[in-house]
């Protein structure tokens, strides 16, 4: 399966993709885990990065494109892959799409989580407080939900119109989301 899993920041999507990608056997492909890797390690894409994290806002369309298209080529993404942060701009959807036309394969689904936006903060806060994620600040938050709103959301219509969206309600226990995920794409695989 080729999945995309899409929703708004601290929807669930690191905690579900993994679920996923165990039940289909294909990666998990997380483009904030690779920058969060870059920026711990402090790489030159790691600092470019970071700069832009620590601020809200999205790494450059140029420096992603280019790391999910080497992603893609590795030979386990092969049999197909789920993506979690990309793609998030319709640009970024137009660069997908050449990355798959060339190597003659599709999406399968695109999955959406929807989660209440208070939900969201306090979902985020608290993983700032466990996890020591100095970009989780409240106001950082409430900017990323902003730029999700502008940029990202309008991609939902777009894999709607091409009929590859499967709407999820991120919220509840990790279990039941996860049972509502398995449940949508076998029926989407149907």
């Amino acid at each position: 399966m080729r999945l995309i899993i899409m929703g708004p920041p601290g929807a669930g999507k690191g905690t579900q993709a993994k679920g996923v990608a165990a039940r289909y056997g294909i990666p998990a492909i997380s483009t904030g885990d690779i920058f969060r890797a870059n920026v711990s390690e402090g790489t030159p894409l790691g600092l470019e990065a970071k700069r832009y994290m620590d601020a809200g806002d999205y790494v450059p369309d140029s420096v992603t494109n280019n790391m999910v298209r080497d992603r893609l080529a590795e030979d386990d993404a092969a049999g197909g892959f789920l993506l979690d942060g990309y793609p998030r701009t319709l640009a970024q959807v137009a660069e997908l799409d050449g990355m798959l036309e060339a190597s003659g394969t599709a999406l399968d689904a695109v999955l959406v989580l929807t989660v209440d936006d208070d939900e969201l903060v306090k979902r985020l806060v608290l993983r700032a407080q466990t996890d020591g994620r100095t970009d989780d600040t409240e106001e950082v938050i409430r900017h990323r939900q902003d730029v999700y709103n502008e940029q990202t959301a309008p991609l939902i219509e777009v894999y709607a119109e091409r009929g590859l969206l499967v709407r999820v309600d991120g919220m509840g226990e990790v279990t039941e989301v996860a049972e509502r995920i398995a449940t949508a794409l076998d029926g989407a695989r149907a």
